[in-house]
């Protein structure tokens, strides 16, 4: 009879250490929600918030500035930027991780650069994100890629606003040139890309958002080239900013290039930020009302706006649907192993 307690108690025991030991999955949100960053606490803070607007709750809590939250695809973990390392205005910003509830915040790279990493995006199984690096002194700026539990992070090419497309093989980003910038689709595998659009569409083109199966993309557009505005005054130079910016608004596309849909009129300054549902038929964009940022739903089929914020500086809305969450599942062999062949080709 002791012998048997002895073993209940040892299996007990072994039970609860290995409990211990072992970390807590975090749980992903059951319904529908919203990350974005408010300054209304004085400072930029990660919220979320049903797709109504209603349940607006601070997940972040901190001193720094948090933003440019993403959701991971199971909607578990949580990756957003901050200048946590660094408070000055223009202080270096990193890349950090935490659980749905704001709990359990980590940085994702030790190792710090003169610079910033910002824009995050996940690969679809979750092991790798893509971002954008900006260097200060000594390196390459540029879209970079990176796996996530190892150090290492290897330029991809130069772009900006990276977003992976739902089955891994490829990932879209904005190229600048002198007045003007167009969306590519890069393949993930080799590097080769090419415009989403005609060469002579739109001659604005940024932060590409693709819904859940990939077929369609949302962005930030602008029909006018940004104007030369080097020779000019300072009045005359920011009025003809002023009234290119009033005409940047929200763009749907086919993954193809088809289908070229404008969304919101040219209605305001500061029409960014666009983030298509997974279901493609709502986009959270932010727009200035009356001096303020504030994020705005809009029906793809209907044209309905539905104002979601109104208190402070709202900005960078990201969608999470656990009926459209994306299982961990295999992905395509990216970077790291093949990049020695590509780099002979």
């Amino acid at each position: 009879m002791k012998s048997t307690w002895l073993f209940v108690f040892i299996i007990l025991i072994l039970l609860v250490l290995h409990i211990g030991s072992s970390p807590l999955l975090a749980e992903a949100p059951t319904m529908p929600k919203i990350l974005f960053t408010s300054f209304r606490d004085g400072n930029y803070e990660v919220y979320i918030m049903n797709p109504d607007g209603s349940e607006k709750v601070n997940l972040t809590r901190h001193h720094a500035h948090d933003l440019d939250a993403v959701w991971s695809p199971t909607g578990e973990q949580i990756l957003f930027v901050s200048n946590r390392r660094d408070f000055r205005p223009r202080g270096r910003r990193d890349l950090y991780l935490m659980d749905p509830d704001g709990s359990n915040v980590r940085r994702v790279f030790k190792k710090k650069i003169e610079g910033w990493r910002v824009s995050p995006s996940w690969s679809p199984d979750g092991k790798q994100i893509t971002y954008r690096q900006e260097y200060w002194v000594n390196g390459t700026t540029g879209t970079y890629v990176a796996t996530l539990g190892e150090q290492d992070e290897e330029f991809f090419l130069k772009g900006s606003d990276p977003a992976w497309s739902p089955d891994g093989t490829e990932i879209a980003c904005g190229v600048a040139e002198p007045g003007r910038t167009w969306l590519i689709l890069a393949n993930v595998r080799t590097q080769n890309h090419a415009r989403l659009l005609p060469k002579n569409a739109l001659p604005w083109q940024r932060m590409p958002s693709w819904s859940a199966t990939g077929e369609k993309l949302v962005f930030a557009g602008n029909n006018d080239p940004l104007p030369a505005i080097a020779e000019k005054g300072f009045d005359e130079a920011k009025a003809l900013h002023n009234a290119w910016r009033d005409k940047q608004t929200i763009f749907i596309v086919n993954r193809d290039g088809t289908g070229l849909q404008q969304l919101v009129n040219e209605a305001g300054p500061d029409v960014a930020y666009p983030e298509l549902s997974p279901n493609a038929e709502q986009v959270l964009y932010t727009q200035e009302i009356n001096g303020f940022l504030q994020i705005f739903k809009l029906d793809v089929n209907s044209g309905a706006r539905t104002q979601l914020t109104d208190t402070s500086r709202n900005i960078q809305g990201d969608w999470f649907d656990p009926a459209y969450a994306l299982p961990v599942s295999p992905q395509p062999k990216l970077l790291t192993t093949m990049w020695g062949a590509v780099k002979t080709k």
